[in-house]
């Protein structure tokens, strides 16, 4: 059975840091397309980042890009998002995702089946 479990949201101020984690089960870290997704108060989910499977190509979303890291550990069954610089606009839910049949558009939520519940982040002074 697949499962996703994040960690790691909470509340930070402007301009600091936040690593999230979601520990999966029920299957190999490189045999799934893996990511990191959020949604904000009346938005739709939005893609933050991606790692393909096998090859492990890396994806980041325009807004998030030399702030945010994706990196996965597979003899953890981790993978993780380390949030830097973080900003008001960051607030949002924020998600992982997997899926083994995504090869491609890494970074459409529209395109993965197996969901973490979600952890929220709140940036805020």
């Amino acid at each position: 059975q697949v499962q996703l479990v994040e960690s790691g949201g909470g509340l930070v101020q402007p301009g600091g840091s936040l690593t999230l984690s979601c520990a999966v089960s029920g299957f190999s870290l490189g045999d799934y397309a893996i990511g990191w997704f959020r949604q904000a108060p009346g938005k739709k989910r939005e893609g933050v980042s991606a790692i393909s499977r096998r090859d492990g190509e890396i994806w980041y979303g325009d807004s998030v890009k030399g702030r945010f890291t994706i990196s996965r550990d597979n003899a953890r069954s981790t993978f993780y998002l380390q949030m830097n610089n973080l900003k008001p606009e960051d607030t949002a839910v924020y998600f992982c995702g997997a899926d083994p049949q995504v090869v491609n558009y890494y970074m459409d939520p529209d395109f993965y089946r197996y969901w973490g519940q979600g952890t929220q982040v709140t940036v805020s002074s």
